[in-house]
């Protein structure tokens, strides 16, 4: 198997069902998972030969997505990791499918935001009363695993792009 075939259908989809578990589990995202989707990209965009101005392209998607979401980390409406996550995503697919990832990302959000609002006004069953993990994503004034959403949009939208037809050799 290549190395782009590696990266699109092994490490990317691991590494984004890996962010959305360990934000449920932790209600945090490892930099160690952004930094090798970041090395991935990487590895990927030389071994399909992405030429410098796709490639810029694909950085500039990258730390705009990481300027916004920085900036809703500020203002408290989002993780750190989250943040990181949506940015490294964006780095992969460039501008070809970022308003979708965007859409679908927020449209998750939402209907996991009002789940968890509706699942926390119910008593937590008592066999998850053992779990940490459950207690804190019952916890009214815990956040929402927001990486679950990202990880999904993630998943949903990588068949449509630019790298998924490099990778496939479409």
């Amino acid at each position: 198997m290549s190395i782009p075939l590696i990266a699109v259908l092994v490490v990317f989809p691991a590494a984004m069902a890996y962010a959305a578990a360990s934000d449920i589990v932790t209600m945090t995202i490892s930099n160690k998972l952004c930094l090798i989707l970041v090395a991935s990209f990487a590895l990927f965009a030389a071994s399909v030969g992405l030429g410098w101005p796709q490639l810029a392209w694909h950085l500039a998607a990258g730390l705009l997505v990481l300027a916004v979401s920085f900036g809703f980390f500020a203002a408290g409406w989002i993780g750190g990791g989250d943040a990181k996550l949506a940015a490294a995503t964006a780095l992969w697919f460039g501008f070809d499918q970022l308003l979708a990832y965007v859409f679908i990302s927020s449209v998750a959000g939402g209907a996991l935001t009002l789940l968890l609002l509706r699942l926390r006004k119910m008593p937590l069953p008592r066999l998850a009363l053992e779990w940490g993990w459950a207690q804190r994503l019952h916890d009214k004034d815990e956040g929402v695993p927001y990486g679950v959403a990202l990880a999904f949009a993630a998943l949903m939208i990588l068949p449509e792009t630019a790298i998924w037809r490099a990778a496939i050799g479409a």
